[in-house]
C-alpha cells in the first residue's frame, strides 16, 4: 500500500514539466520556482510549525540555496525547453551520476549490478538523445544535467543533518529560504528585464492560475509533505519503486496536454531505461524477501 501511495508525488513530479509548458509557457523560470517554492513551504510550516536551532540557519541556506532555489530554476528551464518525456525519462539517470559521484568522492565502488545497470542505463540514454534520431535543446539538456546535480549534492547535504535536524523542519525551511532567494533574484531580474514580468502580470488568465495551483499545492505542498511522511514508513529502497511513476506521468501528460509523441522505437528505449533504473532495487528487495523467509524458517 505506502508503495501505491509513494507514487502519488512521483506522479504530480513527472507532470511539472507538461502543466508548464501547458499553462505557463511565457512565464520566467525565477518567478515560477518562487511562486512554486515559498507558498508551498508556508503551507508546510503552517501545517507543522518548527523553528531551526540558530546553528542551523548557515546549512539550511546553503540547502535552500542548492536543493530548492537552483533546481526549482532548472527543472523549469528543462519544462520550457525540453519535451515533457526526455525531461521524465532523462531524470531518472540520477542514480548513475550518484553512483559515480560516491565512487570518485568517496572511493565507493558500486556493486556489479549497480555497474551494469548504469552502464545500460547510459548506453540507452545515448542512443535516445542523439541528435540524428532527436531534436534537443542544448540549454534545455544542460539545465536537466544542473538539476541532476542538485539532487546528488543537495541529498549528500541533506543526509548529514539527518541525525540533527528533523526531516520536516528541514523541508519546509528550505523551501521558504530558497523560495525567498528566488523572490530576491525575480525582483532583481524583473527590473532587468521587465517585460516577461509584466506580461506574466497583466495577462494572468484562468489557465495560468490553474497551472500554479498544480504546481504549488499538488507537485509541491502535497507532493514534498507526502514524500517526507512516507520515508518515516518505508524505506528509501520501497519508496524508489513508486518512482516509476514520474517518467511515465511525464510521458502521459506531454501526450494529453502537448500532442508529444515519439517512434516506437524511441518509446521502447525509454522503457528500457525505466527498467534499468529499477533493476537493482528490485533484485536488492528480492533478495531482502528471500533473507526474511529463510530467517523466519529457520527460528
Amino acid at each position: 500500500m505506502n508503495i501505491l501511495l509513494a507514487m502519488i508525488p512521483a506522479l504530480f513530479w513527472g507532470t511539472t514539466y507538461a502543466v508548464t509548458q501547458y499553462t505557463l509557457a511565457d512565464w520566467p523560470p525565477l518567478l515560477l520556482g518562487a511562486i512554486r517554492a515559498l507558498p508551498a513551504g508556508l503551507l508546510l510550516l503552517a501545517f507543522k510549525p518548527s523553528l531551526p536551532k540558530a546553528q542551523d540557519w548557515g546549512v539550511l541556506v546553503r540547502l535552500g540555496f542548492i536543493n530548492i532555489a537552483t533546481f526549482f530554476v532548472l527543472i523549469f528551464v528543462m519544462a520550457l525547453t525540453l519535451p515533457s518525456a526526455i525531461s521524465g525519462v532523462g531524470m531518472i539517470s540520477v542514480p548513475v551520476f550518484a553512483m559515480l559521484y560516491t565512487w570518485l568522492r568517496y572511493k565507493k565502488r558500486p556493486g556489479r549490478l549497480q555497474a551494469v545497470s548504469g552502464a545500460a542505463l547510459i548506453a540507452l540514454a545515448w542512443m535516445l538523445f542523439d541528435p540524428r534520431s532527436i531534436s534537443l535543446n542544448p540549454v534545455g539538456l544542460a539545465a536537466m544535467l544542473g538539476a541532476i546535480s542538485c539532487i546528488i549534492v543537495g541529498s549528500s547535504l541533506t543526509k548529514s543533518l539527518g541525525e540533527r535536524i528533523h526531516w520536516w523542519t528541514v523541508l519546509s525551511w528550505q523551501l521558504i529560504l530558497g523560495g525567498a532567494i528566488l523572490t530576491l533574484a525575480a525582483i532583481i531580474h524583473s527590473m532587468i528585464q521587465p517585460a516577461q514580468y509584466t506580461a506574466a502580470i497583466e495577462q494572468l488568465s484562468m489557465t495560468n492560475v490553474l497551472g500554479l495551483l498544480w504546481v504549488v499545492l499538488l507537485n509541491t505542498a502535497l507532493g514534498y509533505g507526502l514524500y517526507v511522511w512516507l520515508l518515516q514508513r518505508m524505506s528509501v529502497v520501497d519508496f524508489t519503486f513508486g518512482g516509476i511513476a514520474n517518467p511515465v506521468a511525464g510521458i502521459v501528460s506531454g501526450l494529453l496536454l502537448l500532442g508529444e509523441s515519439f517512434t516506437p522505437v524511441q518509446y521502447s528505449l525509454m522503457v528500457g531505461m525505466i527498467a534499468m533504473s529499477l533493476l537493482p532495487q528490485v533484485v536488492d528487495s528480492l533478495r531482502s524477501q528471500a533473507k526474511a523467509q529463510t530467517h523466519a524458517q529457520i527460528n
